[in-house]
């Protein structure tokens, strides 16, 4: 199943609907409490069951157009945001960076979260370099401590599209990295979690990023340092991955500063993520 939030008048709070095709349900005309996706999660993987006989049974015109309705961040209220570093070689040496130690871990603020076709405000009195970075992110479904790679992707609610947007001067002046990528909206997420299902195997998606219909990214997650079930299993060693949390994990080659001349956001600037089973992430930069 496909899972959103959206926002379907100016005065009205995100909703959960479930998207098929270009048709959405919302969860509570299915009998679903849940005013998120993190709330349907933590009910548990029952509720997903349940859910997915409800969404199997109606009619295929059933819900409302997409078109016309405004998305809301994929994840509201997640318990945390992580986000993994130089997961990636070319990434890696694109900037300079030893990724030899072991994954680079550090958490993205709330704040930072922006939906599909929202703006990115580019606040260019503090930065001027402002990348983006084209990532697969994975929702936690249920506790992982202490698993194995084996295991790991049992505790997978879904995947989404993220695009970890950096201030990368921020980035080379401090030595950490929450901060430079959590500017508000700098971490635009869906526009849908696809769940783990529909997602065979994590390390065998294409992924792309445009700006202003420039091809700059164009790799695969079979190309990541660490697998998912890797980076799931590693984390889990120390802490415990509760249910909802988001894992990006890390980006390809293609970065913008890596460019001659460095390419990076501005306002005016259009880029789109896309990541092969999930969908595309569209966001609109404008003066911050």
């Amino acid at each position: 199943m496909r899972f959103a939030h959206l926002i379907s008048s100016p005065a009205s709070a995100p909703e959960l609907v479930v998207i098929r095709e270009d048709r959405f349900v919302p969860v509570s005309r299915l009998g679903v409490a849940s005013a998120t996706l993190q709330d349907f999660i933590s009910e548990g993987p029952g509720a997903l069951e349940a859910l997915r006989r409800q969404v199997d049974a109606l009619p295929a015109d059933a819900g409302d157009p997409v078109e016309g309705v405004r998305f809301a961040p994929a994840v509201i209220g997640a318990p945390i945001v992580l986000a993994v570093g130089l997961n990636y070689d070319e990434h890696a040496s694109e900037l300079n960076l030893d990724n030899d130690s072991g994954p680079v871990l550090f958490s993205l603020f709330p704040n930072s979260l922006g939906a599909h076709e929202a703006e990115v405000r580019i606040p260019t009195h503090l930065s001027e370099e402002v990348d983006y970075e084209g990532e697969l992110g994975v929702i936690i479904g249920t506790a992982a401590k202490d698993v194995s790679p084996e295991e790991a992707l049992q505790h997978v609610f879904g995947y989404t599209v993220i695009n970890d947007i950096t201030a990368r001067n921020i980035q080379f002046q401090e030595p950490q990295w929450s901060r430079c990528k959590s500017f508000d909206g700098f971490t635009p997420v869906g526009p849908v979690v696809v769940t783990a299902d529909q997602i065979p195997d994590p390390q065998a998606l294409h992924l792309t990023t445009d700006v202003d219909g420039l091809r700059v990214q164009d790799s695969s997650t079979s190309f990541m340092i660490r697998s998912v079930a890797q980076l799931i299993a590693s984390i889990s060693q120390s802490l415990t991955l509760l249910p909802g949390t988001v894992i990006s994990t890390g980006s390809p080659g293609g970065a913008g500063r890596s460019r001659k001349p460095p390419l990076y956001l501005r306002p005016g600037t259009e880029v789109t993520v896309t990541i092969e089973g999930i969908g595309a992430l569209t966001s609109h930069c404008v003066q911050g």
